[in-house]
């Protein structure tokens, strides 16, 4: 049986996605983050050490032994390998191949940087700090948002636009698992304001993938996911 130890408005709801695109049977195994901190729970670590989700158990082994995979790409590339059989990914040595192996690198590596640089900044506003370092520290942010995060960010997300510029997915006419591994970074664009009137094409992307069944019946497994579609 493959469990899902997913964690509440995280990157483990495109574990959930995926497997229900695959029409896999599996378990989820719920964690709630910490209100204030929003860390994970200390019992994730006794699934896998960095205390981290998504982590995927498969118990199916015929000697009953548990393969655990963590990082959602490594779980992704892990579940096309084993249960796919050939599903959500282009034929091997093909073009599209080549693109689907670049995006979903991509998806963790490039898109996702200058999103978490501008979470960690943006909260280091919100934390509390005598007054007078007050306007040090948004000076210190303004100018690394302004100079770094913000042209990094639009760098990334006008390339993704241009990429869907001659079809309605990122490797082409069919959709596959590296649009499900896109979907978190360009949710999470979404949520913070960064896809306004010039990108239709991601705002595209996200409707289409949005009203996809799998994705809506990974939502009712997954519980809260603020980086969804508004109910």
């Amino acid at each position: 049986m493959l469990t899902v130890h997913h964690l509440n408005n995280s990157r483990s709801q495109r574990v959930l996605w995926l497997l229900e695109e695959l029409e896999l049977p599996y378990a989820v195994q719920r964690y709630e983050r910490d209100a204030t901190t929003m860390r994970a729970p200390q019992a994730l670590k006794a699934v896998h050490p960095l205390g981290k989700s998504p982590v995927l158990t498969d118990a199916a082994d015929a000697a009953d032994v548990v393969v655990t995979v963590a990082e959602t790409g490594a779980i992704v590339e892990y579940v096309l390998e084993t249960y796919a059989a050939g599903r959500l990914r282009p034929a091997a040595g093909t073009a599209a191949a080549r693109q689907f192996s670049y995006w979903m690198h991509f998806a963790e590596g490039s898109a996702m940087t200058p999103l978490l640089f501008k979470l960690v900044f943006g909260r280091i506003l919100e934390s509390p700090m005598p007054f007078f370092a007050k306007p040090i520290a948004r000076g210190i942010v303004g100018q690394v948002m302004a100079s770094f995060i913000e042209p990094s960010l639009k760098l990334q997300l006008d390339f993704m636009e241009s990429a869907l510029q001659a079809a309605p997915w990122f490797c082409g006419e069919a959709f596959s698992a590296a649009d499900i591994m896109l979907s978190f970074p360009l949710e999470a664009a979404a949520l913070r304001g960064g896809l306004g009137e010039t990108r239709p094409n991601l705002r595209s992307f996200l409707e289409r993938i949005h009203a996809r069944p799998a994705y809506r019946a990974a939502l009712s497994r997954g519980g809260s996911y603020a980086f969804g579609p508004a109910a």
